[in-house]
């Protein structure tokens, strides 16, 4: 199998180091048996729509020589199992990963490493390998026969895990798995969809996981949420500082649902998926919302202390305050005109702020007047009942 690291930084850097957004992990002890799982499951994947570059990361099969010493033969020659595993680590890889041995140069006093190895032009065949003198080091003082690794072992072609990953001290295989074509919300559904039809073919006593980029985005989006319904809540109480009021506050902030049908009809409009970008320019359209509803309250509030008829005070705030209101709204819209048309990734926060304040506006200019209007009306029919009461 053959997988491509991302090509861009800012793809690295939002994987955190994978090489894949989407990373679907195996954990378990049962090696062979999660690996057969993991192949079964990156099948599975392959047929998803949008889903693609899916692979195992962890090779299992990988061709391995397994030298089997034969204990009794051994022991029989005056050798160990030492020796042997010594011997063939001395020929195969050198002298220096058995006994490293340091050479001082008189004329630098700079120590080098002596490393002894046989040259590969003389280990091509299984021939070779079993042919590989043993002894004990240490000269052979009783004249024993010397010994071939072929008569004191036997080797056996086998595989072995090419690589061990861990995460939390278990060992894991990663399916790695990139989108194209569809956002990557939309693809990191379907794959929770397929992980959790598996989920019950497991083998027992492993678990399995959804990692990666997704799992981040998915954090991202619950906190950015929090923070929008936080941000609205502040709002509010600070508000309601300022206006020694709870009702006209609430009056102000009814125009932030409008703000967030715009937002959810620019980004339907303009194809544009929900993305951190996009969260993050609703908070920024709920500020300049929630200030433009602030000039047509207060001035209201100021007309109707005038002369006391809300529905008067209300349109005259309508009507009043139409100018601030639209410069400060066409302002922000104009600003964000060149990075809503771009391609960059920063576009869905321009559009998001563009379609929120435009829908805002018009319910600034006209529903919060109506709410004002309303409220108003019936808290001053109320307060005229209870004074013809007493």
């Amino acid at each position: 199998e053959i997988t491509f690291m991302p090509a861009d930084l800012t793809a690295k850097i939002l994987n955190f180091g994978l090489p894949a957004p989407i990373d679907v992990q195996v954990s378990g002890r049962n090696l062979y048996g999660n690996f057969d799982f993991a192949q079964h499951l990156a099948a599975r994947l392959r047929k998803i729509t949008g889903v693609t570059d899916v692979a195992v990361q962890e090779p299992m099969n990988t061709p391995t020589l397994r030298v089997n010493a034969r204990r009794t033969y051994a022991l029989g020659t005056g050798l160990t199992e030492a020796d042997v595993a010594n011997n063939a680590l001395a020929v195969l890889s050198g002298s220096g990963q058995v006994a490293p041995t340091y050479w001082l140069d008189p004329k630098t006093g700079v120590s080098h490493l002596v490393d002894i190895q046989t040259p590969l032009q003389f280990l091509q065949t299984m021939n070779d390998l079993e042919t590989i003198p043993i002894d004990r080091g240490d000269g052979n003082p009783r004249n024993l026969p010397p010994q071939i690794l072929g008569g004191l072992s036997q080797i056996v072609q086998t595989g072995t895990p090419g690589e061990v990953a861990h995460y939390n001290i278990m060992p894991v295989f990663n399916i790695y798995a990139t989108n194209e074509g569809l956002d990557l919300g939309t693809v990191s559904r379907e794959v929770t969809r397929v992980v959790e039809e598996e989920r019950k073919s497991l083998p027992h006593g492993s678990s399995l996981y959804v990692r990666g980029q997704a799992t981040t985005m998915n954090g991202a989006y619950v906190q950015l949420i929090s923070g929008l319904a936080m941000s609205i809540l502040l709002v509010y109480l600070i508000i309601v500082v300022n206006f020694q009021s709870w009702l006209d506050p609430f009056i102000i902030i009814t125009a932030l649902p409008g703000a967030l049908a715009g937002i959810a009809w620019s980004l339907f409009l303009t194809h544009t998926a929900l993305s951190v970008p996009a969260l993050t320019g609703a908070i920024m359209c709920m500020g300049t919302a929630t200030a433009n509803s602030i000039l047509v309250v207060s001035f209201a509030r100021e007309r109707m202390d005038l002369h006391g008829d809300a529905v008067k005070a209300a349109i005259e705030a309508g009507y009043e305050r139409i100018r601030p209101v639209l410069m400060t709204a066409s302002a922000m819209i104009i600003g964000m005109l060149p990075m809503s048309l771009s391609n960059s990734q920063n576009a869905p926060l321009g559009r998001a702020v563009m379609g929120g304040l435009m829908v805002a506006t018009c319910a600034t200019l006209l529903f919060v007047p109506c709410v004002f209007a309303l409220i108003h009306s019936r808290k001053s029919k109320t307060t005229t009942a209870e004074g013809e009461r007493a």
